[in-house]
């Protein structure tokens, strides 16, 4: 793509291949901020829609009010505003409340995501549709990369995912139905939004906290030129999270066969699970990881189930197995681990007792 290419407007042509797939879902949640990339998915999608004529999804424009700036009503009505006047109904979801000290946008992210789910439901919307660029996706791969994210981390975001993840939606118990979130744009970089919005004169606003220096994602956003002169751009940085995620799948559809291969019984919610200890020690480690956190998610249904910790308890059960057997007792993320007898039990850890909470 040629440097013009990569900042023209998005055709209307590139909207239909945008939403392809959503045509004949019954409504689909905009979430809109009032920036520009969420403006533009509005823009976009309005149009996508109203060349369907009588034939497509019902589309709703909901806006999150963190109310943690002053212009964040503003900001919200500017929204409102614009969606009316794209032949969109409109809500604003206000998150009220005390606010945390701490890990703020992390809060606010939960909190967003909840109060969409919410606004989604009574709608009749299976589908989110949020506005991440191909930008957002390379700064993503950065940040897992400075957290020390495994291959799942680094595959980033997918076009199409569960909302919550496919292993909470799993310890939860969740409706056959969950709610997909999908991300039209994660291939459109931001300044194809940005010229999109401008070629109708379309005015957006800009959040303050995306340059703010306080926060990670900000400072590596800053980072990102600089990066790019070295020829690791967000185009690069996208791809590779595309082949990782391209394993991603490949592995996990491993998993699946390998869990049925070394399971000594079928996996239900009343009983534990028994894996034959020698063949599971036999499988590659990576899918030996993700089998033992599918069994653990399962057993005990608690989260997050952190990577380092689970390499560690894999690390002692495959010692134990291969130099000098011997039972191995452990509990990690509610679930409690038995290797004995060249059995490898995970069941749900019973409750500590009161002295041992002391």
């Amino acid at each position: 793509m040629s440097a013009a290419d990569a900042a023209a407007p998005v055709s209307a042509a590139e909207a239909r291949t945008l939403f392809a797939g959503l045509k004949s879902a019954p409504a689909l949640l905009l979430a809109v901020s009032g920036g520009p990339d969420s403006t533009a998915l509005m823009v976009l999608a309005a149009r996508w829609r109203a060349a369907l004529k009588k034939n497509g999804p019902r589309l709703l424009a909901v806006t999150v009010d963190h109310a943690l700036r002053a212009e964040s009503g503003r900001e919200a009505r500017a929204a409102k505003k614009l969606a009316t006047g794209l032949g969109i109904r409109h809500r604003t979801k206000r998150w009220t409340g005390d606010k945390p000290a701490t890990g703020l946008q992390e809060a606010a992210r939960a909190v967003r995501y909840r109060l969409l789910a919410d606004a989604a439901r009574a709608a009749g919307a299976r589908h989110i549709l949020t506005a991440h660029t191909l930008d957002d996706q390379a700064e993503t791969v950065l940040l897992r990369m400075a957290r020390g994210s495994g291959l799942t981390g680094l595959a980033a975001m997918a076009r199409e995912t569960l909302l919550g993840g496919a292993m909470e939606q799993a310890a939860r118990h969740r409706a056959a139905d969950p709610l997909v979130l999908v991300r039209p744009l994660l291939d459109v970089p931001k300044a194809r939004l940005i010229a999109t919005l401008a070629a109708s004169r379309i005015a957006f606003c800009e959040d303050p906290s995306n340059v703010d220096p306080r926060f990670t994602r900000a400072r590596l956003r800053g980072v990102m030129p600089v990066l790019a002169g070295e020829g690791l751009d967000a185009k690069r940085l996208a791809l590779l999270a595309r082949r990782l995620r391209r394993a991603e799948v490949a592995i996990e559809f491993t998993v699946g066969v390998a869990a049925g291969a070394v399971s000594e019984a079928a996996w239900t919610d009343t009983t534990a699970i028994q894996l034959d200890a020698e063949s599971f020690t036999r499988l590659p480690e990576e899918v030996a990881l993700r089998l033992l956190g599918r069994a653990i998610v399962h057993a005990a249904g608690e989260l997050p189930l952190r990577l380092g910790r689970l390499e560690a308890l894999y690390g002692v059960l495959a010692q134990s197995s291969s130099e000098r057997p011997h039972r191995v007792r452990r509990t990690l993320a509610g679930a409690l681990i038995t290797l004995a007898g060249g059995r490898l039990t995970v069941e749900r850890a019973p409750p500590r007792s009161k002295s041992a909470r002391r």
